[in-house]
């Protein structure tokens, strides 16, 4: 969705629906391509708090984030090699374009000291259209 282009769900928000209405509403899903400008989260964790913050001021640096956050510790239960494994790890939200992907995930790959890190990226469908206009000119990256 271009940045600036009301989302559906702002949409509805101006006309509050009766319970009456909402019974007989029809959800509706649709497909749509995510084009190289569109805002994405990206998602990874880390194993420490330190190499988190160092792949964050990494991403801002490069103008590949507009915004990463660094959370508090949460615990991962996960299978591999066969054997149920949990992890203490650090979640981080990585704010960006679909167009820096690839060297976002470069950069997570290299830093990250796990053989096979997550990272996944998510379409942001929707948002607060001034947020989404910071995203895109703070992740323009200069000349």
């Amino acid at each position: 969705m271009p940045i600036g282009k009301v989302c559906p769900a702002r949409q509805s928000a101006k006309s509050p629906l009766s319970i009456k209405a909402i019974s007989k509403v029809k959800l509706i899903f649709w497909y749509q391509p995510i084009t190289r400008m569109e805002p994405v989260l990206v998602i990874t964790h880390f194993p420490d708090k330190t190499g988190a913050i160092a792949l964050a001021e990494a991403l801002i640096d490069r103008h590949l984030a507009a915004c990463v956050n660094v959370l508090g510790p949460c615990t991962s239960v996960y299978r591999w090699q066969g054997q149920v494994e949990s992890a203490d790890e650090i979640p981080v939200l990585i704010k960006t374009q679909q167009q820096h992907y690839v060297q976002v995930e470069q950069l997570i790959k290299m830093m990250h000291p796990y053989e096979l890190p997550e990272v996944i990226m998510v379409p942001i469908m929707c948002g607060l259209p001034a947020y989404l206009q910071w995203i895109a000119h703070e992740t323009l990256i200069p000349d």
